[in-house]
């Protein structure tokens, strides 16, 4: 009964944490972040990875994303997809640039340097989502800009991985016209389910004589995108995100938002947002603090100037381009994935590789608060 035990730890420190973040004028994420690193082996050990953990973590931001997708509004996104692969491209080219020249700077080999670049283009904004969220501004133009650009980012990192690691790796046998393909097939069967198969899905669905017919549709729809994402080589992120928006244009939406979110917040999502600060250990970081100071200093202002950037050249004013940036820095679950690949595949070294696990935290911890106060400043300005 020890995983009981666990969901106990994490509920009541993720909510009195969260309590006390915003008590002292932080977002609530924030202190459930926070809350994971003190309950994590990092602190006090009460609560350790394991397998457990991870299923119920990926369920959460899995339900995230898709609770995101339900409150998108499809036709700002529509009109914010010129932004958005601005911002996508500027939070690309800065941060490989910065990435590759801070490596170059502590001596890794040029193909090291070259995957650190990558890994630094990474963004994942689940945590962005709920920063948004809990500020009403998910709906708003820098809101679904922000969400955009995270599919456009997430589509162009995984190719631009694959297009690496079939040049550096000597044994990767990746076919890039095969995944380019995938990734288009992914998004021609989505839109075409979301289209088709959803609305009916749900009208066949619903008046079964079974009980919570309509939300237990929304979740097969959410799981099935989900998987359908990752067997194309996108994040299933994405996938659940798309589901969300697919389910908003049929008539079952609020139905499906009302209650999916009462079991998302309640048990899954903060599962999620410990489990990010479990992965925090400090043994050995003080051979490489400065490695990880720096990293850190790049992957946060490169993607903050990057996606500013794009997003001030396709009309966004300065605070709004500054906030935009902001909620690309997040590196979350998504660079830990292409950390984990690099260190399978020799291109990232065992011993860095706890120190970009850190940069990966370090950055998704900045992200909240750092959002929060570039939107309140704007909401002031206004």
């Amino acid at each position: 009964m020890e995983f009981i035990l666990y969901l106990a730890i994490i509920i009541v420190s993720t909510k009195a944490a969260g309590a006390l973040s915003v008590r002292l004028g932080q977002p609530a994420v924030l202190g459930k972040l926070l809350a994971g690193i003190v309950i994590g082996p990092a602190v006090l050990g009460w609560v350790k990875p394991d397998d457990f953990i991870g299923h119920f973590s990926e369920i959460g931001v899995l339900l995230l994303m898709f609770i995101a997708g339900l409150e998108t509004d499809l036709e700002q996104l529509r009109k914010n997809w010129k932004p958005s692969f601005a911002v996508a491209f500027g939070g690309i080219l800065l941060p490989f640039i910065g990435g590759y020249g801070i490596a170059g700077a502590f001596g890794l080999s040029n193909n090291e340097a070259l995957f650190l670049g990558l890994l630094l283009c990474a963004t994942s904004v689940s945590i962005s989502v709920q920063t948004l969220k809990e500020m009403n501004k998910l709906q708003s133009r820098e809101g679904t800009t922000i969400l955009g650009a995270a599919v456009v980012d997430d589509v162009l990192v995984v190719i631009l991985l694959a297009v690496m690691m079939s040049f550096l790796v000597p044994a990767s046998d990746i076919s890039i016209g095969l995944l380019i393909g995938k990734k288009l097939l992914f998004f021609l069967v989505i839109g075409l389910a979301g289209w088709l198969l959803v609305p009916r899905f749900l009208k066949w669905f619903a008046p079964l004589r079974v009980t919570e017919t309509v939300m237990s549709a929304g979740l097969i729809i959410c799981f099935a995108f989900s998987y359908f994402a990752d067997e194309m080589g996108i994040a299933g992120i994405i996938g659940a995100f798309a589901a969300g928006i697919a389910v908003s244009q049929t008539p079952f939406k609020h139905e499906v938002e009302a209650k999916i979110e009462p079991i998302a917040y309640t048990l899954f999502v903060p599962v999620f947002f410990v489990s990010i600060g479990l992965h925090i250990t400090f043994e050995g970081v003080g051979e490489q603090l400065l490695f990880i100071v720096l990293v850190t200093l790049v992957a946060a202002v490169t993607k903050l100037l990057g996606g500013g950037v794009g997003a001030r050249l396709t009309g966004f004013n300065n605070r709004s381009s500054v906030a935009i940036g902001a909620g690309m820095v997040s590196r979350g679950e998504v660079a830990l994935i292409i950390a984990a690949t690099g260190l399978e595949s020799g291109l990232l070294l065992e011993k860095y590789f706890t120190s970009v696990v850190l940069v990966v935290i370090l950055t998704t911890l900045i992200t909240p608060p750092l959002l929060k106060q570039l939107l309140k400043e704007r909401q002031t300005g206004q």
